[in-house]
């Protein structure tokens, strides 16, 4: 009995341009050709879809997972060494744009497992260059949702959140200490520009106020901003303060900025 078998079309390969495609399946049979033996699968994904918008400027990565098998095969410091080489080659052979991400087989199988949204990302919107066998399958199960995140992995995302939110305020105080030494920088040039040999942080406020203040080559007022950003740095490392506000932040950058300016024009006018 003979009939006719359809093959059918994947559902994500209308979401990238034909050029994107043309150059990641040119890198992806080269890559094959080098080291088919440990590739599991190779597919196109990430910021080459067509919805997404590229950097304003510049062109959009054409992003490749690779999914290397250590199951079988042993990833020895040499093999990763030699991988890294061949793939860096083929990469640049064929666009600078390629941007290529390599997971171990297991790695990527936990992703799944546990229904991990960077890797279920990846599943959702990649197009396969090359499957082994198992990568159509899990974006079958996928789209069909018999793919769900376990309460194992959502309980490890949501603990990340509160990590993250402390940290947001240790980046503010980051940013506030940055400021400091945007400041006391600037201030030491200015103290050069005059033939002043830099001293200790903790003095630079007096040394302003007895070579610049008095020679009228600066305002009273810049002393006080480096006398309040030295004190504000110190109270920072000692943690007396150990949180600053979105709007004191922007407060102390303006500060900062307009020292920094004034200190620049003296410099200016020395040289």
């Amino acid at each position: 009995m003979k009939f006719k078998i359809e093959k059918t079309r994947h559902h994500n390969i209308s979401k990238y341009r034909q050029a994107d495609l043309r150059i990641a399946t040119a890198f992806g049979n080269e890559v094959l050709k080098e080291v088919k033996d440990y590739v599991k699968a190779i597919a196109l994904f990430g910021s080459t879809v067509k919805e997404t918008k590229p950097i304003v400027g510049g062109e959009k990565d054409i992003d490749v997972l690779i999914i290397i098998n250590d199951i079988s095969t042993k990833i020895t410091p040499d093999f990763v060494e030699a991988y890294r080489i061949i793939i860096r080659k083929l990469a640049l052979k064929h666009s600078k744009r390629l941007h290529i991400t390599t997971l171990k087989f297991t790695n990527f199988w936990e992703y799944m497992r546990v229904g991990d949204p960077i890797g279920i990302n990846m599943l959702r919107t990649s197009y396969p260059l090359y499957d082994s066998g198992f990568f159509e399958p899990l974006q079958s199960l996928l789209k069909n949702g018999r793919i769900r995140p376990t309460q194992e992995s959502v309980w490890t995302y949501f603990a990340r959140a509160p990590t993250t939110l402390k940290n947001s305020r240790w980046h503010l105080l980051q940013a506030t200490l940055d400021l400091y030494w945007g400041v006391i920088d600037s201030a030491h040039a200015a103290l050069m520009a005059v033939g002043e040999i830099p001293p200790s942080p903790g003095h630079v406020a007096d040394l302003m106020h007895k070579t610049l203040v008095k020679h009228r080559l600066t305002k009273a007022k810049y002393v006080e901003t480096m006398r309040k950003f030295y004190n504000l740095s110190k109270m920072i490392t000692h943690r007396q303060i150990q949180e600053i506000k979105g709007q004191e932040f922007e407060t102390y950058y303006s500060e900062a900025e307009e020292f920094i300016e004034e200190m620049r024009k003296l410099i200016e006018k020395k040289f």
